[in-house]
């Protein structure tokens, strides 16, 4: 079952088998949305094995969760935001943040140019891999989920000054690989 299956089924459908916990429509509503959100996993791991077991985890907790959907938004936007939670959360298990000074947090701040721009996706999504978990969590949060600094803050158990000093770390870092392997990035488009 793949592809054209998978659009057999409304969300609301979706929802309500597996609400009653039916396993046919339980793997429907994984083959429309592992991929999806394997990009969010892959995101904020730091390899292919970590994010496969936060999308393991993420599925489990849908699962657990669906009965809780009360369409307020969208369905995707729901299970987003429990797969962005989840990797929040594994990092949170793994991974301890250090703050930054205000002057190596203003210094940082200053020097970062927006060097990933013309990067192609597959190529930032493998920079941001390679950032430590706390620099790719933050930068994640605040860049590619929107978080607020104080939201940020208040999801990791860190202060906003430690949101911001990881995330200038966190760009200045991207910039500086960027840099490195320009050659490598610009036949690439």
């Amino acid at each position: 079952m793949s592809g054209l299956s998978n659009q057999l089924y409304s969300d609301s459908d979706l929802i309500e088998g597996c609400v009653r916990g039916d396993r046919k429509i339980q793997y429907e509503l994984y083959e429309r949305y592992s991929s999806r959100m394997f990009g969010v996993c892959l995101r904020y791991a730091g390899n292919t094995e970590e994010a496969e077991d936060i999308l393991q985890e993420g599925f489990v907790k849908v699962f657990r969760k669906i009965d809780s959907f009360r369409s307020e938004g969208s369905f995707e936007g729901w299970i987003r935001r429990i797969f962005v939670n989840t990797a929040i959360e594994h990092f949170r298990r793994k991974t301890y943040l250090q703050p930054i000074t205000e002057k190596e947090e203003n210094t940082v701040e200053g020097k970062y140019l927006s060097v990933l721009d013309d990067l192609a996706e597959k190529d930032i999504i493998n920079l941001v891999q390679q950032l430590s978990p706390g620099y790719r969590t933050v930068f994640n949060m605040y860049v590619v989920e929107g978080y607020t600094h104080k939201q940020v803050a208040d999801a990791l158990g860190i202060s906003e000054g430690t949101s911001k000093s990881q995330l200038s770390r966190a760009k200045i870092i991207l910039q500086d690989m960027v840099r490195k392997n320009i050659d490598k990035y610009k036949y690439r488009k």
